[in-house]
């Protein structure tokens, strides 16, 4: 949904991802390619070695076929034509297998390369900045996962890598040419100086047109994907004809740069097949000429030598036209390689090992987390949390207050190491985040998120976050503590399927299956950010026992609006506009009349004093 500041071109025209830029070469990111396809040596030295075997084998058929015109027209010998035929069979079948054979063990190669290729821009993806992925929309990464990396595959699809063998294979002809006829050798090679300078004036246009077909797929997919994850909003302010309006242009944008690849593609295979045409005329005439002067049996022997040339040359302009195809799908797929390649050298948010973070503070016994002078920006020069110092005890129920935008849900980020601090430390059992290794990091952690994201698949696989082998027993007891099991058995058990995102469940089931699932990891940490805020009073009501269950034993961070399902946490901290602007229990901070007490002033005006809800009755019964 665009905002009232962007306009519809803004929208759905944005700058065209150049992906490597005009100075990245063809042969560079070819040689990007080699390290993944030499895992599969093997097969490709397959490919390879039968590239010779089949270009002869088909090279000496016109010469097969010249020998058996001498031998029919010229020595008349049954004998001769006999065994020369035999010999053609065999060149036959030998040129089969050895094609057959060669384009299997490509095929095969390419298919595990890509697919290699394809998980690796996966596992990226998933390593990449939360800053980028915040920026860039869905559909554009999906391009790069699915889409650039299929274009990549057309490279060994359409034999593309082995243009190699179309080169082996007009230099052998070639010399079987001079071999033949001198003359008429030099009249074919008058064309090779006009098709060059045509592929040389075609080639940068092209490689320009399917970049910005790789760039409108990506547009296409992204706007695809928000207007999908949006149809509810879009419907419901009756935007469908804008929208459609909007994809259409795209589409526009994505047809017309195709328009381009085609017009190119088709210039490109009609000058081939011209120059073609003309050669044979030339050819032909100029044979036509020279048997004029020859005499009877010179000219019976030169009709042999003459149709084997005029095979040559036909086989010569194959390989050219099959170039010049397979020159297309060479750009398309670069194209696509500077826009996977680019992804694929992104900086990335962690290092394996963890950082170098200089000397780490000291933290008091006890502690198990812990901010240190810490300041973060999501933009440079706009930091949302400053001088940031705060202390949490093991086993601690801490409650994050504060307005919309005062930094509350950043803290869990840092901590999580969603991002890296701009400066400070934040720790967790003494070590900085930073110096961690992520997996070690994050699995000490149960979040629970306001806006719960269930996948699809089971009750059963996402309560145990899709464990290898779930301990069956054990979810059942995470979703009896937290009350969710009667919801199971009406529903129809653990197998039930869950639809994408959870969308055949309510809120306050999706709320309960996290809730279950946060229990069943059964981790030291908690983190609840207004895992409630989503939810009816009444749902929030039934949620307490989950809450509870939750709390109990664990250092706990509750991020909550409403004040009433906070207030028996041990401390409160009240964030303002970045900063901590005042710690205590509920009473300490009502008592001092600063900041907490006017919000909750304002929140329960019209309430009754003493009254709890949802979260708030189960701190108080945690902590009871």
């Amino acid at each position: 949904m665009s905002s009232d500041t962007t306009t519809t071109r803004d929208r759905v025209r944005p700058p065209l991802e150049s992906g490597g830029g005009e100075k990245t070469y063809d042969l560079a990111l070819l040689k990007r390619l080699v390290p993944w396809a030499r895992k599969h040596w093997v097969l490709f030295a397959i490919t390879f070695l039968l590239v010779p075997v089949s270009a002869l084998a088909g090279l000496v058929q016109p010469l097969l076929i010249r020998d058996a015109i001498d031998s029919a027209l010229v020595d008349r010998s049954a004998t001769m034509l006999g065994r020369v035929t035999l010999f053609f069979g065999i060149a036959v079948v030998v040129d089969f297998v050895a094609r057959f054979a060669q384009q299997y063990a490509l095929q095969l190669g390419g298919q595990r390369t890509i697919a290699d290729l394809r998980a690796a821009t996966y596992e990226k993806v998933q390593r990449l900045p939360l800053a980028y992925l915040d920026k860039t929309p869905v559909g554009r990464v999906v391009t790069r996962v699915t889409n650039d990396s299929d274009a990549m595959g057309e490279l060994f699809a359409s034999g593309a890598v082995l243009a190699i063998a179309d080169v082996v294979t007009l230099v052998g002809i070639v010399c079987f040419m001079l071999y033949l006829d001198v003359r008429l050798t030099l009249v074919v090679c008058c064309a090779l100086p006009p098709l060059a300078l045509a592929v040389n004036a075609i080639r940068k246009r092209m490689r320009e047109a399917f970049r910005e077909i790789r760039a409108t797929i990506a547009q296409l997919n992204a706007y695809v994907a928000e207007q999908v994850q949006g149809i509810a909003i879009v419907q419901a302010f009756g935007r469908e004809r804008d929208c459609l309006g909007e994809y259409r242009e795209i589409n526009a944008h994505h047809r017309d740069a195709n328009y381009r690849s085609i017009r190119y593609d088709a210039l490109l295979f009609s000058i081939v097949e011209s120059i073609s045409a003309i050669t044979v005329a030339l050819v032909l005439w100029y044979a036509s000429v020279r048997s004029g002067v020859l005499d009877a049996t010179s000219s019976a022997a030169y009709v042999g030598t003459v149709v084997a040339f005029y095979e040559y040359i036909q086989r010569f302009f194959v390989p050219i036209r099959e170039l010049s195809q397979k020159y297309t799908i060479l750009q398309s797929s670069l194209a696509a390689a500077e826009r996977v390649f680019a992804l694929l050298d992104m900086d990335e948010r962690d290092a394996p090992e963890g950082l170098d973070v200089g000397e780490v503070p000291k933290v008091p016994e006890g502690v198990a987390l812990a901010f240190r002078d810490v300041e973060f920006a999501y933009r440079a020069g706009h930091p949302v949390v400053r001088d940031l110092e705060l202390d949490v005890h093991r086993g601690e129920t801490i409650a994050i207050v504060g307005a919309t935008g005062a930094g509350k849900t950043t803290l869990t980020a840092l901590l999580l190491r969603l991002y890296d601090v701009t400066r400070g430390h934040v720790l967790v059992d003494g070590e900085d985040v930073r110096a961690l290794h992520p997996d070690t990091l994050r699995s000490r952690f149960a979040v629970v998120p306001q806006d719960v994201f269930l996948f699809s698949g089971t009750i059963l696989e996402n309560v145990s976050a899709f464990a290898e082998s779930p301990d069956v027993a054990r979810v059942e007891d995470a979703l009896r503590r937290v009350g969710a099991w009667p919801m199971v058995e009406r529903r129809g058990g653990l197998d039930v399927k869950i639809d994408e995102r959870g969308a055949n469940f309510s809120a306050g089931e999706r709320q309960l299956l996290a809730f279950a699932r946060a229990l069943y990891l059964d981790r030291p940490y908690l983190i609840l950010d207004e895992a409630t805020a989503n939810v009816d009073s009444e749902t929030e009501a039934r949620l307490q026992h989950a809450v509870a269950a939750l709390l109990r034993g664990r250092t706990s961070l509750v991020i909550a609006h409403r004040l009433s399902t906070i207030r028996n946490a041990d401390r409160i901290v009240v964030m303002h506009r970045g900063r901590i602007a005042e710690i205590g229990t509920h009473d300490e901070l009502i008592a001092k009349g600063g900041l907490y007490a006017r919000l909750h002033h304002l929140q329960f005006l019209d309430e009754t004093e003493g009254t709890v809800s949802g979260e708030g009755a189960a701190v108080a019964a945690s902590a009871s």
